[in-house]
C-alpha cells in the first residue's frame, strides 16, 4: 500500500518505490521535489558486485563465452558474441563465411525472445493499465498468445544453434562446437515463415498504444554497419558526430562510479549522457532495414528516428519484424561449413569486441598472455550505459508530470524505467520508488 500526501501543503515530498516488478534486477528510485521543482533523481543500484571481470583473469581464453554468459539469462549470446569477437581479434583470427552467418542467426534468435519477452510480458500491461501479464492475459489471451509463440521461435534457434535456450554452451571462440545441418535449419524455417505474420501484428498492437508526449534530444550510439543492420560488427557511431573503431572506445566513453549505486555510470567524455538500443540502432542504421520492415515503421507511425522512450516499444516490434526476416535469409542461404570453427593457437595479445545486445552495444576488452591466459578483462554492458540517460529523462518527465497524484506520478515513473528495458543485473527483478514532495515521504510498499 502506498502511503498519501496533500500536493497542496506547499512543503516538500518524496516519492519511493520499494519494488518494481517486470524489470530485471533490483534497483530504486529517489525522487525529491520541493515547491514544485524537481529537487533530485537517483536511481539506485543496489545489487552487490557480481566480480566477473576479476574472477576470469587467469582463466584459458577459450573459457570467456561460457562465463560470460552466465552474466544473464536474457541475453546470453550477447555475451559470448562480444567475448568470443574480442578473443578472436586478440589472437589474430577471423570468422567468416557460414559460421559468421550462424552467429548473426543465433542472435536473431536473441533478439527475437528478449524483445517479444519485453513487449508483452513485461511493458505492455504499463500501457492497458494491468498490474502483471497474467492479469492483462485474461483480457487480452490471444495476444499473449501469439508474443508467446513468436517467443518459443526464438528460444528454438538459441537452443538449435547454442545447445539450450539459457546460457548455450555450444558457442566458442573461433565459432562453435558443432553446427546444424540444413535439414534441421529447415525445420526451424517452417516455424519462422508464420512469425512473419507475428512479428507484422506486434508492430500494428504496439503502434496503438496510447504514448505520452515525451520527445528528447538524445546522443544515440550504436554500432553501424557499412551493408547489415547491425548484430556482432561495425564501428561506434552516433547522431551527433561521433564515429570510431571499437578499440578506440575508452577514448570516447569514460564509466564513472557514483555514490547511490553499485553499477557504473557511462558517458561521453566532456559532454555527458547518452543512448544505446533500439532507438539508438533505429535512428543511426534506419537505411539498413529491409524495405518491408521500413514500410511497417512508417504505417506504424514512426519517422526516420524515435525521440520519445515510450514509443520504444513499437521500435523493438520492428527489429523483432527484421531479425524473423533476417533468420529466414540466413537459413535459405545456409551450407554446412567443412568445420565447425577455426583453428586458434594461443599467443599474447589485445582484443576489442562490441556486439547489440538487445539493450544496446556491449564492449569487451581484453589482454591475454603467451599461453592465452587472460590477464586483464573490461565488460561494459547496455544498462550501464543507460544509467545516467534514464536518471535525466526521469528528471525531465517527473518535472513535466508535477500535477500527478503520488500514485500515477508512481506508476508512471516505473513505466518511464521500463521504456529502456533495463536488465540491471548485467550492470534487476524489482525497482524501488521513492518520491519526496515537499517534506512529505511517499514510499509504495511491496
Amino acid at each position: 500500500m502506498a502511503d498519501k500526501t496533500d500536493n497542496s501543503s506547499g512543503k516538500s515530498r518524496t516519492i519511493k518505490v520499494d519494488y518494481m516488478a517486470r524489470v530485471e534486477g533490483e534497483s530504486g528510485l529517489d525522487i525529491t521535489i520541493l515547491n514544485d521543482r524537481v529537487e533530485d533523481v537517483k536511481l539506485r543500484i543496489f545489487e552487490p558486485p557480481r566480480f566477473f571481470e576479476g574472477f576470469m583473469r587467469g582463466r584459458k581464453f577459450a573459457d570467456a563465452p561460457d562465463i560470460t554468459a552466465r552474466i544473464c539469462g536474457i541475453c546470453p549470446v550477447a555475451y559470448q558474441m562480444s567475448s568470443a569477437h574480442a578473443m578472436e581479434q586478440a589472437l589474430g583470427v577471423s570468422v567468416g563465411g557460414p559460421l559468421r552467418e550462424l552467429r548473426r542467426l543465433i542472435y536473431c534468435g536473441e533478439w527475437i525472445e528478449s524483445h517479444v519477452l519485453h513487449v508483452y510480458l513485461l511493458h505492455t500491461p504499463d500501457f492497458l493499465g494491468y498490474q502483471d501479464a497474467m492479469s492483462m492475459a485474461k483480457d487480452y489471451p490471444d495476444v499473449v498468445e501469439k508474443g508467446l509463440r513468436l517467443k518459443k521461435t526464438g528460444n528454438e534457434i538459441v537452443q538449435l544453434l547454442g545447445g539450450r535456450e539459457i546460457h548455450p554452451i555450444n558457442v566458442k571462440v573461433g565459432g562453435f562446437y558443432k553446427v546444424p545441418t540444413k535439414q534441421e535449419l529447415g525445420k526451424l524455417r517452417d516455424k519462422l515463415e508464420p512469425c512473419l505474420d507475428l512479428a507484422r501484428e506486434m508492430i500494428e498492437f504496439t503502434s496503438r498504444l496510447d504514448f505520452p508526449d515525451f520527445r528528447q534530444d538524445y546522443e544515440f550510439i550504436s554500432l553501424r554497419h557499412k551493408e547489415e543492420y547491425p548484430f556482432n560488427e561495425g564501428r561506434l557511431v552516433s547522431n551527433k558526430g561521433l564515429d570510431f573503431d571499437i578499440a578506440h572506445f575508452d577514448e570516447y566513453i569514460v564509466e564513472e562510479h557514483v555514490p547511490h549505486s553499485t553499477s557504473l555510470h557511462a558517458n561521453v567524455r566532456t559532454r555527458g549522457s547518452y543512448l544505446v538500443g533500439p532507438m539508438a540502432r533505429y535512428h543511426n542504421c534506419y537505411d539498413k532495414l529491409s524495405d518491408d520492415a521500413r514500410a511497417l515503421a512508417t504505417a506504424a507511425g514512426l519517422g526516420k528516428t524515435c525521440d520519445n522512450p515510450f514509443q520504444s516499444i513499437v521500435v523493438r516490434a520492428v527489429e523483432t519484424y527484421r531479425a524473423v526476416e533476417e533468420a529466414i535469409r540466413i537459413i535459405d542461404a545456409y551450407e554446412m561449413p567443412g568445420q565447425p570453427s577455426v583453428d586458434i593457437e594461443p599467443r599474447a595479445g589485445v582484443g576489442y569486441g562490441c556486439t547489440e545486445a538487445p539493450r544496446g552495444i556491449l564492449y569487451h576488452r581484453y589482454e591475454l598472455d603467451d599461453e592465452g591466459l587472460i590477464k586483464d578483462a573490461v565488460i561494459v554492458p547496455p544498462t550501464s550505459q543507460n544509467q545516467g540517460r534514464m536518471e535525466a529523462d526521469l528528471r525531465s518527465f517527473v518535472a513535466g508530470n508535477l500535477g500527478l497524484t503520488n500514485d500515477d506520478l508512481q506508476w508512471k515513473c516505473e513505466q518511464a524505467v521500463r521504456n529502456y528495458d533495463p536488465c540491471i543485473s548485467c550492470s534487476c527483478h524489482f525497482l524501488k520508488v521513492k518520491i519526496d514532495r515537499d517534506g512529505e515521504i511517499y514510499e509504495n510498499r511491496p
